[in-house]
């Protein structure tokens, strides 16, 4: 039991907090009670610098299998050859791909933060867009990917690498096309599946595994495990001892000396058992179907709010979230979080293809249904969803009305308990 009442206070307070609401934000998941139960154990106080049987550091034996465990079941489930389970979270491990197979100065490109993209893509204030040259691509004025464009930048800038993959991009994403580019202009192809790979493993969206020259993803999102990520590839077996040339064929010995010793010093090994509790419930035939009723779910969200006159980015969405456009209703992107939040529904400003305002306070937000899924809600709870989002958007600024909707919301919840 927990003697900092001070911290304790403000640990319930967060659970009441999610319980009592609609977690919204795409990015975000509620994790079972196995995954919780492993991030809270001893293994968070070993250091295991080094990977399975090549430590720095005694006392490995018992964290040595639990890697392994890990990455067997990720090697599995995403039918790869080899994967770094080691990365403390997403863009860590972009950045280890980035110094993997990049020098500094090299030219990337990547999806543009403000059309969908993620920092980590290229964006000019992060590391992958000072270290590099970053040339960024966009979307058309419906949001859709333009894969003529990028092949028109690829050929103009000749990228040594082009990373594909979004977290505001509501439709599905063409790996084939995207490998045609690259191997038309000698670029190495990543793709960053964050977002979607629990998607990939529900049969709910096109794996680039075959396609892309390396995989990443974070463990979190659509794939409900605990905050991490993992880096994934084929190739030939991995020798981290040997400093490997950058060929396909070594892609994973590329990999693992940059997540060490290149970046990082020594796994969170809790972490580590927690993914390997979350990959084992990702080969669940329960998981795949949780996965479609994620998109499910999406789909009729979408349908409900074009209905109410929302007008969504590229008109609807295909995967697990989308991107509204508030501007013909007359409110910036932060009104309608604040405005949503106070309803108790969570979901985060978002900026739309080429928009007029700033970043800072967008014309959009952005919203999806994972969390909504895990809790057990179907296409018949999108539909009241749909109206509490309406109604609070509407009633932005009646502060009462915004606090009776959250009591409604409230009141709701306690048919949909979070996992125990």
């Amino acid at each position: 039991m927990m003697k900092d009442e001070e911290i304790k206070k403000l640990i319930l307070a967060e659970k009441k907090r999610q319980a009592d609401g609609l977690e919204m934000i795409p990015s975000e998941n509620h994790t079972s009670e196995d995954v919780l139960s492993a991030m809270g154990t001893r293994l968070s106080d070993k250091y295991s610098e080094g990977y399975p049987g090549m430590r720095y550091y005694g006392g490995c034996e018992v964290v040595d299998q639990v890697e392994n465990i890990a990455r067997e079941r990720a090697k599995k489930l995403f039918g790869v050859d080899h994967a770094n389970v080691q990365p403390h979270s997403g863009s860590p491990a972009n950045q280890a791909i980035y110094y993997a197979l990049l020098d500094p100065d090299d030219t990337v490109m990547g999806m543009s933060l403000f059309f969908g993209g993620h920092m980590t893509h290229g964006l000019r204030v992060n590391f992958s867009g000072t270290y590099y040259n970053s040339v960024q691509y966009t979307t058309d004025k419906e949001g859709y990917i333009d894969y003529n464009e990028i092949h028109s930048l690829a050929k103009e800038h000749k990228p040594k690498l082009i990373m594909s993959g979004a977290t505001a991009y509501p439709r599905t994403i063409d790996w084939k096309k995207l490998r045609a580019i690259a191997d038309d202009t000698g670029a190495w192809l990543v793709s960053d599946i964050s977002h979607i790979s629990g998607l990939i493993v529900a049969g709910e969206h096109p794996s680039p595994v075959g396609i892309a020259d390396v995989i990443m993803t974070t463990t979190h999102k659509t794939l409900r495990g605990p905050r991490g990520a993992m880096i994934l590839c084929n190739g030939e077996k991995s020798n981290p001892l040997k400093k490997p040339t950058r060929t396909k064929e070594n892609i994973p010995s590329l990999i693992d000396r940059a997540v060490i010793p290149g970046l990082q010093g020594g796994p969170h090994n809790h972490q580590t058992a927690a993914i390997a509790v979350a990959l084992k419930e990702a080969s669940t035939p329960e998981f795949k179907k949780y996965g479609k009723q994620i998109a499910k779910n999406a789909k009729a969200l979408a349908k409900e709010l074009k209905a109410y006159g929302f007008n969504l980015v590229t008109g609807g969405t295909d995967n697990h979230l989308m991107v509204i456009d508030l501007n013909n209703k007359f409110i910036s992107g932060k009104q309608g979080e604040d405005a949503l939040g106070k309803a108790g529904i969570t979901v985060n400003k978002n900026t739309v293809p080429f928009d007029p305002r700033s970043s800072f306070d967008p014309s959009g937000i952005r919203l999806g249904t994972p969390a909504l899924t895990t809790r057990g809600m179907k296409e018949k709870e999108m539909k009241q969803i749909a109206v509490w989002i309406d109604e609070a958007i509407k009633n932005k600024d009646d502060e009462k009305h915004l606090q009776n909707l959250h009591k409604e919301i409230t009141k709701f919840t306690k048919k949909f308990p979070l996992p125990s």
